[in-house]
Parts: C-alpha cells; structure tokens; sequence
C-alpha cells in the first residue's frame, strides 16, 4: 500500500444537518470493502480519527488489506475477498476500532504558501470579488488570514483539501471545467482551498499561483502537505 488517494472530489463545505455518530458506522462497499463512518459532518478531531486509524490499520500491514482510502470523516478499506470474507474483516476492523482512544493522530506542521494574487496567476479573482462584493485585495485578505487545516489528499496525486475559506469568499465550481489548469494554482471552490500540485483539468475558481513544488514522486514523502498539517497563504509580488 502505498500514499493513500481517493480520486473523487468530497463533497463542498459545510455538510447540512450532519452529526457525529455514538460509534463508527461499518458499511459494506461492493464486494470488496467495507467503509468506515465517524460522522457526516467535517470536524478536526474526527479528521484526526480517520487518519490515525488508518494509520493504525496501514503499520498493521494485512496482506488482505489492498488499500486504505481517508477522507473527511470515513476511511474506506478495499480488502482481498479471495482472502478474507467479509464478516471476519467486519470482526477485525470492529476489534481495531476499539482501540480507538489510543489511536495517535501524525503531528501537524505550520507551513506557509508563498502565493502570487490576480493577473494571469488568479483569473478569477475579480469573479469572487464581485460575487462576494468586495475589491480584489479584500479578497487576498480573507483568504490570507486563516489558518487551513489539511484533511485529506485526493483528486490527483497531492493534491490537499484545505477548510475552511471565510464564508464571505466562498465561491461556486466553474460551469465548465478549464481544460489546463497550471501546476501551483490555488483554488477556491465552496468553502474549501487547494492547490494543484501538476497541470490537470480543473473547475475550481483560481485566485493565485504558487512557485512551490507541491508534489515530487521522488521526494519522501512525495507530497509536501499531509493530513492535519496546518497550512497559510501569504501573497507574494
């Protein structure tokens, strides 16, 4: 198993009437995977659940276990049914997440985004700032002052999901995707922020570029943001 991916887009920010549940949730996927449920709403200390189970389940390193997928708040476990059948794998992940409170999330780290605004690195900068009825700066300004927690990697290879933008600049997806959207642009859709970490379609509203090297195949590991890092922006000339 290698960097864990998940390849479709999670859903905007925030989810409505969500909830944490008393106990995980242990639903059948298919025929091959069970997913694993904390809530249906994004929270910090739930995202730190997921990823330190699978973190947890990833060091146990079954040979049933084909791959581990985290998202915001479910963690989805691809098994090898010739192996396992599915009521014994049920059983072992039940017995895993009893374990539960001595699960330890990975250390977050502090890491700033150096960021070019506008122009011809945020082409739709001056969209969000008319749909949110503010200048142009006001919006690097919004976006600037939060500090983004990064909850998970997904869509293409280090590509991080960072909440939450201030409700005031959240945007709506492009209509029509871009066809070439460059490596280090930083996006805006929903309340979420992210940075393409190579040239890749994409229908999120891009307000700068970064110079950054977000992902490197020959780096360990090859993306440079994880899981619970902490993550600024700061606009750049």
């Amino acid at each position: 198993m290698g960097e864990w991916v998940i390849f479709l887009p999670p859903p905007a920010l925030p989810l409505s009437h969500s909830m944490i549940f008393a106990t995980p949730r242990l639903i059948p996927a298919g025929d091959s995977a069970i997913l694993i449920e904390w809530a249906d709403e994004i929270d910090d200390a739930i995202n730190d659940r997921v990823h330190a189970c699978a973190q947890l389940l990833h060091d146990l390193a079954r040979p049933d276990i084909r791959d581990l997928i985290p998202a915001y708040s479910s963690l989805l476990v691809c098994y090898d049914p010739a192996r396992v059948a599915f009521d014994e794998m049920r059983a072992f992940l039940e017995t895993v997440l009893q374990s539960a409170p001595t699960m330890n999330a990975r250390a977050s780290r502090a890491i700033e985004i150096p960021t070019r605004y506008g122009g011809e690195f945020g082409p739709d900068l001056a969209f969000i700032a008319q749909h949110a009825g503010i200048s142009e700066d006001d919006v690097i300004r919004l976006h600037t002052r939060v500090e983004y927690r990064v909850y998970l990697i997904g869509f293409a290879p280090g590509f991080a999901y960072l909440g939450s933008v201030p409700e005031q600049i959240a945007a709506p997806r492009l209509d029509t995707p871009r066809p070439r959207v460059p490596a280090g642009s930083v996006g805006i859709a929903g309340r979420q922020t992210g940075i393409y970490p190579s040239e890749t379609p994409g229908g999120w509203r891009i307000i700068g570029r970064t110079s950054l090297t977000m992902f490197d195949p020959q780096r360990d590991p090859p993306t440079l943001l994880q899981p619970g890092d902490r993550v600024r922006f700061v606009s750049v000339t």
